[in-house]
């Protein structure tokens, strides 16, 4: 990575896993002009995943993922704060299902249901009847 100041090479200082929000963390060192800076580096996964349903997939979108979790909490006064919440904590799930940069649609939508299952069952009852599986 080149430095944020002079464009030049950087070296790692320290580096700490972020599993919670599967990040890295690293602070940088200038080798030209010295500067520290720290960086947050994660996936990106609407570009390295795959969600398959049946023999079809598609590309991941995280936005859509928040789009539909949004729209199963409309009801709530804070539908956009908790959806963004909400779809953080389905991601940090889901990612130990991702196998070969492949996720199958309805493990996301089981994982999805279920934490809306716990933050509100209304919601997941919303959100299960405009996301069926096959399992249904």
């Amino acid at each position: 990575m080149v430095c944020i100041y002079c464009g030049s090479e950087t070296k790692v200082a320290n580096s700490r896993l972020q599993k919670k929000a599967n990040q890295v963390w690293r602070r940088r060192a200038c080798t030209s002009c010295g500067a520290v800076f720290t960086t947050l580096e994660a996936v990106e996964a609407s570009q390295a995943l795959q969600v398959r349903r049946g023999k079809r997939s598609e590309s991941f979108s995280r936005d859509t993922l928040l789009l539909s979790i949004y729209d199963s909490l409309k009801h709530r006064k804070t539908a956009i704060t908790d959806a963004t919440a909400l779809t953080g904590t389905i991601l940090s799930n889901l990612y130990p299902l991702i196998h070969e940069a492949t996720l199958e649609r309805d493990d996301m939508v089981d994982i999805a249901a279920k934490t809306l299952r716990r933050f509100d069952p209304i919601a997941a009852t919303h959100y299960q009847a405009f996301h069926p599986t096959a399992k249904n």
